[in-house]
């Protein structure tokens, strides 16, 4: 996998509750899906370095109907919960999953469309009010870049291949 495929992480308001992020990865969806579905690749990603608030525990089951539950914090004292239940999971093309930690939480659907070894990821967020997602947008403006950075390194790190 030599070099990335677009660098470029798009976040944009596209109606007063909704948002979309897209970004081109160097791998092909399979590879892409799985980095998304498989707990032990997912934690290796998700948290932003540089907000310094790990991924303390990662359980996903990642099937229509299905369940996850991933916990941020420095230690089990100090730590927040980001729970839901998958809707929708169609291998390697789209996870749909709700957001039930609080009653302002999005619906998250993410596609992955493949091309000539590449992956369009688009990610799509309906909120239940525009309150919820201006309170959430400036949040992913910031974090959504990095962390799909940080996929792009562990998608050149598997080359293509998993184990």
């Amino acid at each position: 996998m030599a070099g990335r495929a677009d660098d470029t992480t798009k976040v944009e308001r596209t109606s007063d509750r909704e948002m979309t992020v897209t970004r081109r990865f160097n791998a092909p969806a399979r590879i892409v899906f799985a980095a998304w579905s498989r707990p032990e690749l997912f934690q290796r990603w998700w948290a932003p370095r540089s907000s310094g608030v790990p991924l303390l525990s990662c359980e996903m089951d990642v099937r229509t109907g299905g369940s996850y539950r991933l916990v941020f914090g420095r230690d089990a004292a100090q730590s927040m919960a980001f729970f839901g239940r998958y809707i929708e999971v169609t291998p390697p093309a789209r996870i749909v999953w709700t957001n039930e930690e609080s009653a302002e939480g999005a619906v998250t659907t993410v596609t992955f469309t493949e091309q000539d070894g590449q992956t369009l990821l688009v990610l799509r967020e309906a909120y239940p009010s525009k309150e919820a997602l201006d309170l959430s947008i400036e949040g992913m403006e910031g974090g959504m870049p990095e962390q799909f950075a940080q996929l792009d390194e562990l998608l050149e790190a598997l080359g293509g291949k998993l184990e």
